[in-house]
């Protein structure tokens, strides 16, 4: 009897201690960074995630959320870049505009949110723990649209300022409407590396029109984008909440109507390993072993 009531105890600190240690390496802040323009001035709130791991300045991944606003997507690859040794700091675009998310609760354009964007990369980038020429963004759905338009100079040439983002990924971004739709030009990019990822099965958009604009682009373009399609994937794969229909008018190619957003585990999984690679390549950082992991999910 007290062999196993002592087994259970050395468990228990055992599960404490593991719990501690895995919290420990990643120094978690809720700040608010100025936005100013023009017109008005606000702040956007965000969560700033810095790894215990470095006496040195460190590279740092910039979150956008989708329509829906601040969800588990953002934290489900905060956590794996953390891990891999890149800080991460997610907007929550929204809450400073007080509005609730959805297709019928959020700013008219993406391009209103360019301002928090900008402010984002020059918080990042004034940071004494990050280094400011590693900097990159990953935005999901209307954070990917704000993905790729600041992987053009047509809209980072607006900041004023000499920094940009060193690397871009994209998911599930409505291609159609780049080249297409007033404002959403995709070409003279600053150079840095785009990964686009998207899903065969996504009603927002149609499978083919991600690789349809790649493939448009200029040879010397060409060279600055890849892009990943997964067969089984709907919008949104990566949001580990249910399964839920929306109406949306930017769906169906501008038609409108209902779009479905369903989690697939295994293709964010995969999807999530691609990103880190990316990020890992980018800023020349040591393969991570929990990016391991998910590439033998």
């Amino acid at each position: 009897m007290l062999k196993k009531m002592f087994l259970v105890i050395l468990l228990l600190l055992f599960c404490q201690g593991f719990v501690y240690a895995t919290k420990l390496p990643t120094r978690i802040s809720y700040i608010t960074i100025p936005v100013v323009t023009p017109a008005q001035s606000w702040q956007v709130s965000a969560q700033l995630r810095v790894p215990r791991n470095s006496n040195s300045a460190i590279p740092a991944v910039v979150i956008w959320h989708s329509s829906a606003g601040v969800d588990s997507t953002g934290a489900f690859y905060a956590r794996a870049l953390n891990h891999s040794g890149i800080a991460t700091l997610e907007l929550d675009l929204w809450g400073a505009r007080d509005l609730a998310g959805g297709s019928e609760n959020r700013p008219e354009s993406p391009q209103e949110t360019l301002p928090d964007v900008f402010a984002a990369l020059a918080y990042l980038a004034q940071h004494p723990n990050i280094d400011k020429d590693r900097i990159g963004v990953i935005g999901f759905s209307w954070g990917g649209i704000l993905s790729m338009l600041t992987a053009t100079e047509q809209y980072m040439s607006m900041t004023g300022l000499p920094y940009r983002f060193a690397g871009h990924v994209a998911h599930y971004p409505l291609c159609w409407l780049f080249n297409f739709a007033p404002g959403f030009e995709f070409d003279n990019f600053t150079g840095a590396p785009v990964l686009i990822q998207t899903g065969a099965k996504d009603d927002y958009d149609l499978p083919e029109t991600c690789p349809a604009l790649v493939d448009n682009l200029s040879e010397h373009d060409q060279s600055f984008v890849k892009v990943k399609v997964y067969k089984r994937a709907f919008h949104a794969w990566d949001r580990l909440e249910p399964k839920w229909i929306v109406d949306d008018p930017f769906s169906h190619l501008g038609q409108g109507g209902l779009v479905t957003l369903a989690p697939n585990i295994l293709v964010a999984y995969k999807s999530r390993y691609r990103v880190i690679k990316f990020f890992t390549g980018l800023f020349n950082l040591q393969k991570s072993k929990y990016n391991e992991h998910d590439k033998n999910e």
